[in-house]
């Protein structure tokens, strides 16, 4: 996947003047009743789009203790529910459910007809929250994140190289695999059938696990379940119930469970023996993605006074023809210290490897190494070295890489350092978030689910039935928003409800992430980053009320009391 292109910095993190679907989604499906509300006021300057608050009224009666609105309300939104829709629509407006209270139609108007009245009153209603402009919201090109941090703070960055610094096209996927492939069938004497098997750019996505003992490819959530339908027997889908059944009757993979396979095949062949290095060096040009922008960053970071350092478990030749294609010859002017064939990640837990110093034809010096130099280049090592060589510690230091255990697990639980994710995937995951159809999905989907949870008490016949509908219609939508990003796995970030395994590492792992480092180019050396305080399950029932920062001008936000 390519890398975000250079954006203007104005551009922020925000696009559109639009309502936010954080706001739109909370407002589909929060418990919280208000009788109306006063929309906070423009001229915060926090951003083209964004608002600022203080003039929020909505919840004082609530705050107050009582436990219903005002009457006048109610009437109200009855007698606007009735002139749009009809006596039953006008019932299920009247029907003013607060936190606690059961929902119950009005007598004389049957629960079926109830249901149907509340699904398309709020159906209109979340349509209308969609207002032109809510698309395209997103900024692929943003930063995003999981812990504050000001860049005025940090006085050393430090890079890893291959999907980091160095961005390849997909064009090297499709020879890692026919050459891993043709190794499995040469010299580990797999079937010779494997040969009619070609690389399928869009089957996979990233973060998947593989249980090597009963040869499932699978997706699993940040609890350690498997998403249902996204578990394969190498193309082919395993139905669910053979899937649960294989695990003992459970979705849930325990830990113990989880395959130490890693690295031991034909993939680790292509690394090791240096033929993926080859074909690189060979085509630069078509391999090599944005030398440009990794030479802005760089560049921008010296001329800011910035100490810089590189990590790689690359060898110096390889980095080096890289380095001049995008930096230029005087690239190793750019850094403070080079290390190349570092053997991450027991680079950073390894005390036993020194320091050798290498000269630029790959030759080692075995002197002991007392002091690392400028401009010189230096073979393996260990970080409690490095720390003790530079002095280099904490918060001052930001680390990027595109692994999260080889590159960022250890650095952040261990060392107490600053890390940067590079995701090269969430550029394309964010434009597939800013279309239409995704955005609409969602927050129906999100409706529909508050829907379902708080009508569920009606258990006669007949609206059962209604209910089964409704968790149809769900189910439908949820497939389609995980075909939008992948047919076989979805998103990388979700399951259809929880974050992945994936994110949940990402989250742990890395202070920030981004599509490429390009993207450091869209904010000022001093920035500071303020994750966004997102509710806890705890807290969702009155998230409406602490949406003051970033918070919209929504029409029809009083409307939104009859939608749980």
């Amino acid at each position: 996947m390519a890398a975000v292109g250079l954006k203007a910095a104005s551009s922020g993190i925000w696009k559109g003047g639009g309502a936010s679907l954080q706001l739109v989604a909370a407002a589909a499906s929060s418990h919280s009743r208000c009788s109306k509300a006063s929309y906070c006021g423009e001229g915060s300057g926090t951003g083209e789009g964004r608002l600022g608050c203080g003039q929020q009224k909505a919840h004082q009666h609530q705050s107050a203790g009582h436990s219903q609105p005002p009457s006048s309300s109610v009437s109200g939104k009855a007698k606007r529910a009735a002139e749009s829709g009809g006596h039953a629509a006008a019932a299920a407006a009247a029907t003013t459910t607060h936190l606690g209270n059961q929902p119950s139609p009005i007598e004389g108007i049957d629960p079926k007809s109830y249901l149907w009245a509340r699904y398309h009153e709020m159906k209109k209603l979340v349509y209308d929250l969609l207002p032109p402009g809510v698309c395209n919201l997103l900024n692929p090109a943003a930063i995003y994140a999981n812990n504050e941090i000001s860049l005025g703070d940090v006085e050393i960055y430090g890079f890893d190289y291959d999907y980091t610094l160095a961005q390849y096209s997909n064009l090297l996927h499709s020879m890692i695999f026919n050459k891993a492939r043709d190794i499995l069938i040469e010299q580990y004497k797999y079937p010779e059938g494997l040969r009619k098997y070609e690389y399928i750019p869009g089957f996979a996505i990233r973060g998947l696990h593989y249980d090597v003992h009963k040869s499932l490819l699978m997706k699993i959530d940040a609890f350690h379940y498997v998403q249902l339908g996204t578990a394969y027997q190498g193309l082919k889908p395993v139905p669910d119930e053979e899937v649960i059944e294989m695990y003992g009757g459970t979705q849930h993979i325990p830990l113990y469970q989880m395959s130490d396979f890693y690295g031991k095949d034909a993939i680790k062949d292509v690394h090791v023996k240096g033929m993926m290095y080859k074909w690189i060096e060979k085509d630069m040009e078509k391999y090599i993605l944005h030398g440009d922008e990794t030479y802005a960053v760089l560049n921008r970071l010296v001329n800011h006074n910035k100490k810089l350092f590189l990590i790689t478990n690359s060898p110096f030749s390889f980095v080096d023809k890289g380095m001049k294609h995008m930096v230029g010859k005087n690239w190793r002017d750019l850094f403070d210290m080079v290390i190349v064939q570092a053997d991450k990640p027991s680079f950073f837990t390894d005390r036993r490897k020194p320091f050798r110093k290498m000269d630029e034809k790959g030759s080692l010096h075995w002197d002991k190494i007392s002091k690392l130099e400028k401009g010189k280049i230096y073979k393996q090592g260990n970080l409690f070295d490095f720390l003790r060589l530079t002095g280099w510690r904490g918060s001052k230091v930001l680390y990027f890489g595109d692994h999260l255990y080889s590159d960022l697990a250890d650095l952040m639980l261990r060392h107490g350092w600053r890390t940067g994710a590079i995701v090269p995937e969430l550029e394309t995951e964010i434009r597939i978030i800013n279309t239409e159809q995704y955005m609409h999905s969602l927050t129906w989907q999100q409706a529909l689910t508050g829907l379902l949870e708080r009508m569920q008490m009606y258990q006669d016949a007949e609206s059962k039935q209604v209910l089964l509908e409704w968790m149809k219609e769900r189910q439908e939508i949820r497939s389609l928003t995980k075909n939008l990003f992948n047919p076989q796995f979805g998103s990388i970030f979700r399951t259809f409800h929880n974050p992945t395994y994936f994110s949940r590492r990402l989250i742990r792992f890395s202070d920030l992430y981004m599509a490429s480092i390009s993207c450091l180019l869209n904010y000022d050396v001093n920035f500071t980053f303020y994750p966004r305080r997102t509710p806890l399950q705890h807290e969702a029932p009155l998230w409406m009320d602490q949406l003051c920062t970033g918070c919209m001008k929504t029409p029809f936000l009083e409307e939104m009391v009859h939608i749980r």
